[in-house]
């Protein structure tokens, strides 16, 4: 049997702990299927060895348990979890990737990918359990079609990389953290692109300190000492939409089991584009948004979005200048971060920054001498049932769109929601001229 790639529960973004945790607390009955999705699927296939891999990989996901240590440093770092859920996880929690998991694979009809498969993945199981899923199957994804099908790369510049990213952002004065556990290349590159940020901050702690929040991953916030960062995913109100059958005011219904749950001082972020930021902001009044921080742009265009929630905040709602923040973490690079930087201050809000991808799944071909991109996946998991009712988002960007079209076709007459489709970037592509 092949090492265990994934080696800890807490090699995961934080949200999923504290969504597992709201979970346990007011849905611990409830059944959910997700699905995997590669938007990449037209050039990124999977070859019989990768796959196998994988296979193996899942498996070796039961053997996963909390450690003592592990469950002591979530009760003192993020002590708002509730101790039913300390317990919870406490009591010999486990996955059962056997009953949970599903792949299928196809054989590609296209003769360019002769012996190449696309596959298909779903996850069904108790809500409270299968949520943790998601970031472990994708990052076992990304590793190994890079690891098996694309290899035409290595390590060699990416410590240099990140610290020359991390280096420039901090000298822009962005406030950033790293988001990039589901779609990395690797463990490895992960924990190499860390080092390479931790280096550049240290070059000059004074100035540079305060300006990296921390890190999505918390088995890598553990170990380096970081503050894992996180609140919530769409998933949280695709969820609870369908739950209560109540679109108009699902937005306001997820957030009020959140702060329920955790208290209103821990809110955090909101996200507000599950199902379009116009129809989010109709909710999104006081005292809700006293206790949410700022929000958080995850698609469309991130300007538009910038003008609207200024609006929102300083002249419909009243709030001073500077007083509230929005995080943006849709497809970021160094030059984006910079142009939203100053756009947002401009709007006279606070701003920072979820960069991923770009950190941790950046490479160029070894063939080319490091010239010509190696392109990362573009893959998600998404929610797509829960006790039979069928879960959707349907976003700032049509791109991302996702679950079954007629409930897509009805909620969005409900809502009187109208699409947008932002050529910004291509969801097939979404990461080639990064």
């Amino acid at each position: 049997m092949s090492n265990r790639s994934i080696t800890s529960f807490l090699d995961t973004d934080l949200y999923k702990i504290t969504m597992q945790a709201a979970i346990h607390e007011n849905f611990p009955n409830s059944d959910v299927e997700y699905k995997f999705n590669n938007r990449s699927f037209n050039d990124k296939k999977f070859s019989l060895e990768a796959i196998n891999w994988l296979e193996e990989q899942f498996k070796l996901l039961s053997t996963l348990r909390f450690t003592q240590n592990e469950v002591d440093y979530l009760k003192n770092t993020v002590a708002f979890l509730p101790k039913n859920y300390i317990d919870f996880i406490s009591n010999d929690f486990k996955l059962t990737p056997d009953n949970e998991i599903f792949l299928t694979k196809t054989l590609s009809s296209d003769p360019s990918f002769k012996g190449l498969y696309d596959i298909d993945i779903k996850i069904k199981g108790k809500w409270e359990v299968t949520i943790l899923y998601e970031i472990y199957i994708l990052a076992l994804v990304s590793e190994s079609y890079f690891k098996f099908v694309d290899t035409d790369w290595d390590y060699e510049g990416q410590l240099e990389q990140s610290y020359n990213k991390a280096t420039t952002l901090f000298q822009n004065g962005i406030v950033f953290s790293e988001f990039g556990t589901r779609r990395r290349r690797d463990f490895k590159t992960h924990d190499i692109i860390i080092n390479g940020i931790l280096k550049a901050r240290d070059s000059n702690p004074d100035k540079f300190g305060t300006l990296l929040l921390g890190t999505s991953n918390v088995l890598l916030a553990k170990n380096y000492n970081l503050k894992p960062i996180g609140t919530v995913a769409h998933e949280w109100f695709m969820g609870i939409a369908s739950l209560k059958k109540n679109y108009t005011n699902s937005n306001k219904i997820a957030m009020e089991y959140w702060i329920s749950t955790f208290g209103p001082q821990n809110a955090g972020l909101a996200l507000t584009d599950t199902f379009g930021t116009d129809i989010f902001l109709k909710n999104f009044e006081k005292p809700l948004t006293d206790y949410y921080i700022g929000v958080r742009q995850d698609s469309g265009d991130p300007k538009t979005y910038t003008d609207k929630i200024s609006n929102h905040y300083l002249n419909k709602l009243g709030y001073a200048p500077y007083s509230k923040s929005i995080c943006y973490s849709d497809s970021l690079n160094v030059e984006k971060c910079i142009d939203l930087n100053q756009y947002c201050y401009e709007k006279k809000l606070k701003c920072n920054f979820g960069i991923g991808t770009y950190f941790t799944n950046d490479f160029k071909t070894k063939s080319s001498d490091y010239k010509i991109k190696s392109e990362p996946l573009n893959i998600v998991i998404k929610i797509m049932r829960i006790d039979n009712e069928f879960c959707i988002k349907i976003s700032d960007n049509i791109g991302k769109n996702m679950g079954d079209e007629n409930t897509i076709l009805k909620v969005k007459k409900e809502l009187g929601y109208v699409d947008n489709e932002w050529v910004g970037v291509s969801e097939e592509h979404r990461w080639k001229d990064q």
